[in-house]
């Protein structure tokens, strides 16, 4: 039988890191730690050595089509599939940011929206049965559709949305962004929002997939790991790295045969409708 594998998109910190270290420990199989920078990666890799665990790595730039190329490639010669797929690299512009908003809509959402699904659509022909599938969303998307005009929010809303639908949307708010009329369109002033706004949609998309597919029990899900201290959150965020992970470990070892959740939004362990989610601390 050959062995299981999990994969955990830019892990070398944060809670990415945390979801390797809580894999290591539950996931009877190899895990693999990715970043773009495998310098940063393997002195991840020897942190974690160090604690006692063994993850593997593999370098990974998800806005980078060679780098995925190269990480399916190895997947599917080493294992021949794919068990757990964690996509938890991201980025964020902090809000002092010099950055014009038309450059921060475009650069944010090649990494958080475009990336994540070239990572989907290089790794998903190699998920096998039973296979879990995990997006780190936020809590940020809620508020981000609230914003949203009526308009804009019942496209995103619509139950029968297809991915490309979807990307057309994102792409109008880039393109919106860049013409300086993204908030007379509808579209609110939060680059990062926005990408995570696409990424819950996405997950309903893609389990409605994965339903209608060949191979048994495929799930995937998003959600909120709350609000944590990383880099991210400029470690303003009362939540320790393990909290954060603490959903998203528990998504990606869903047990066979789970009903719910499936193509949902998850805070807590707890599913909610993205667009009414209210974090509270």
């Amino acid at each position: 039988m050959s062995t299981k594998v999990a994969v955990v998109t830019g892990s070398n910190k944060g809670i990415g890191y945390a979801i390797v270290r809580g894999l290591c420990k539950q996931f009877k199989g190899d895990v693999f730690l990715t970043a773009r920078n495998e310098e940063l990666g393997k002195m991840a890799i020897q942190s974690l050595n160090e604690e006692g665990f063994s993850p593997k790595f593999h370098q990974l730039d998800i806005t980078d089509q060679a780098s995925i190329e190269k990480l399916k490639d190895f997947l599917k010669n080493t294992y021949g599939g794919l068990d757990i797929l964690v996509n938890n690299a991201g980025m964020a512009y902090k809000n002092a940011s010099p950055a014009p908003f038309a450059e921060q809509a475009e650069v944010t959402n090649k990494t958080n929206y475009f990336g994540t699904i070239a990572v989907c659509d290089a790794l998903f022909p190699l998920l096998r049965p039973h296979a879990r599938v995990v997006h780190l969303s936020s809590m940020a998307s809620s508020y981000a559709i609230r914003k949203c005009s009526p308009e804009v929010q019942a496209k995103f809303l619509n139950p029968n949305i297809t991915i490309e639908e979807l990307t057309a949307l994102m792409n109008d708010f880039i393109q919106a962004a860049k013409n300086g009329e993204h908030e007379k369109k509808g579209y609110p002033s939060s680059a990062y929002s926005m990408s995570k706004v696409g990424i819950s949609v996405l997950t309903h998309i893609q389990q409605r997939q994965l339903s209608a597919d060949s191979r048994e029990d495929i799930i995937v899900n998003s959600c909120c790991p709350g609000y944590v201290d990383t880099d991210m959150s400029s470690h303003k965020g009362p939540k320790t790295i393990d909290e954060g992970a603490d959903t998203p470990i528990y998504l990606a070892l869903l047990p066979e045969g789970t009903k719910s959740p499936a193509g949902d939004f998850v805070a807590d362990r707890k599913v909610y409708k993205f667009n009414e989610y209210e974090y509270k601390m």
